[in-house]
């Protein structure tokens, strides 16, 4: 029999596919193209998982796990091919315990249907999602760790998980958590699983705790002249541990990826939700004031800007916080109309049109974690690394943006953006509605562009390296086990060797096998 017959005959015939164009858009992630996947499963219950696991292991096959599908760190790419790639999607139950305070969850569910499945019951989670939510999944925010909304107060996806559940490379069920009170009983195995790209098993449940939303907010945005003093700020602020959320811009990603989204059904539905969320009418009319009063110029107000959301119990708790914030902020630049917060807070979850550059280019992100120390010294760094780019970049139509978002109080997430004109691959014209593809431009083929991008993309990494950066979704691009003390490394062998003995669970991924 067949790998596919066999898969077929444990699982059912819809849950195998062996499509040619699905199979080529799971080869792709958000930057690049992979190894052609033998099948792709998608299980509909952990059982099922478990079985189709089971006959892979059996045939010694890689298995590659995937969530939503915005990973550009080559997460679930594996250049051999002829792996099988289970797509976690089905697995989308939620299971709300609102008397414990905690919510159980599919691997596959998404951080948009998460959030609005515990609206109702007037709850959250306190990390809830990143920008990507529309599409990110629950189980692989976890695989890969992520920042976003929440992460000002409570820390990136790792610190909201309670427990897992795993299906290991032999097809048994691992489950971390010995209590649903406490994820810290005993020596934190949950840990293992958090950021480990798929490595050491397939997630299928996740069960995170709740806390109620907090309906009072306010936004605050501040421009800055210079990278130093933003970064002087941005810090201050997050000793303080004020805002549930803040993200920084640079001037380009501002007037391009956020500036293009402030469309007019946009900016409608901001309208509805800060009436919604003003203590009373009058505060709500006077913020849609300084919105249109600000018109684009909050996107253009200076080199870099930092938007704010602070939440309170009340309004004049979450007034008292922002004017706090306020306070520690404003000596190092000036405040600025808050359309862009206001616009995040309306739609949190973005479409997945900045998968695309603002005029169609090719994307992708690359990041660090850095030590407050380090941050303005790598700043300056990546700037001369730039100039001495200049040409090249200038001539390939290669350009750049920087974003920065919460890590923690003591680390400092850099995010940078690489731009370049290039063709589409099978993964954007999957991904992108017909329409918003056709209102951008088009480019041509353009292997220099791409591989020019690619070189500046390991130097900027190994820039980043040099000042001491840590890294979330490490997948195949970063470094990990080269950091690691020799006996951090050695044991981190033996849990692989221990669950994944004959290496077939995501080869490659941390740096491990394949």
């Amino acid at each position: 029999m067949t790998l596919k017959t066999q898969l077929i005959a444990a699982i059912g015939e819809a849950a195998v596919s062996e499509d040619p164009a699905l199979r080529s858009v799971m080869g792709n992630d958000v930057y690049r193209s992979g190894g052609i996947p033998a099948l792709i499963v998608r299980p509909e219950s952990v059982e099922a998982l478990q079985a189709a696991v089971r006959v892979c292991a059996a045939a010694g096959v890689a298995m590659v796990p995937r969530g939503g599908g915005a990973s550009y760190t080559d997460g679930y790419l594996f250049d051999a091919g002829g792996h099988v790639l289970f797509d976690t999607g089905a697995l989308d139950s939620i299971e709300i315990d609102a008397e414990n305070a905690v919510v159980t969850v599919g691997a596959g569910a998404t951080w948009a249907k998460l959030k609005d499945a515990l609206a109702a019951h007037g709850l959250r989670t306190p990390f809830w999602g990143p920008f990507s939510g529309l599409a990110a999944t629950v189980g692989g925010a976890v695989s890969q760790n992520t920042v976003s909304h929440g992460s000002g107060a409570y820390g990136i996806s790792a610190q909201s998980v309670l427990s897992l559940d795993v299906v290991l490379a032999s097809g048994e069920l691992l489950k971390t958590g010995a209590s649903t009170a406490t994820r810290y009983y005993g020596p934190d195995l949950t840990g293992l699983f958090t950021g480990d790209c798929g490595a050491l098993g397939i997630k299928t449940t996740i069960r995170l705790p709740l806390i109620a939303i907090r309906e009072a907010f306010e936004a605050v945005s501040f421009a800055f002249d210079d990278f130093a003093a933003c970064h002087a700020a941005v810090s201050h602020a997050q000793r303080e541990g004020l805002d549930d959320s803040h993200f920084g811009l640079d001037l380009s990603l501002s007037q391009g990826q956020i500036g293009r989204q402030e469309g007019t059904s946009a900016k409608l539905k901001i309208a509805r939700e800060l009436f919604a969320a003003a203590p009373n009418a009058f505060a709500g009319v006077k913020q849609l004031v300084r919105m249109a009063l600000a018109g684009n110029t909050a996107m253009q107000a200076g080199a870099y800007m930092c938007h704010f959301i602070v939440e309170g119990v009340d309004a004049s708790d979450a007034a008292a916080r922002a004017n706090r914030l306020r306070a520690v902020v404003a000596p190092h630049g000036r405040e600025i109309a808050n359309s862009v917060p206001s616009f995040v807070r309306s739609l949190p979850f973005a479409p997945l049109t900045n998968i695309l550059g603002p005029s169609g280019e090719r994307w992708v992100p690359i990041h660090g974690v850095l030590p407050q120390r380090q941050v303005v010294a790598f700043h300056e760094a990546l700037m001369a690394l730039y100039a001495s780019r200049k040409v090249e970049m200038d001539r390939l139509g290669i350009w750049s943006g920087t974003m920065f978002s919460p890590a923690s109080a003591s680390g400092f997430l850099y995010e940078v953006a690489l731009y370049w004109p290039d063709d589409r691959t099978d993964y954007h014209r999957h991904t992108l509605a017909p329409a918003h593809i056709a209102s951008l431009k088009t480019f041509d083929d353009n292997a220099e562009a791409r591989a020019y991008t690619h070189q500046l993309k390991a130097d900027i990494i190994a820039l980043y390296q040099a000042y001491g950066a840590a890294h979330f979704q490490i997948g195949r691009a970063y470094p990990y086990r080269d950091r690691l003390d020799p006996h951090a490394s050695a044991l981190l062998d033996t849990i692989k060797a221990a669950l994944d003995p004959k290496g077939l669970m995501n080869p490659g991924v941390l740096g491990l096998g394949g």
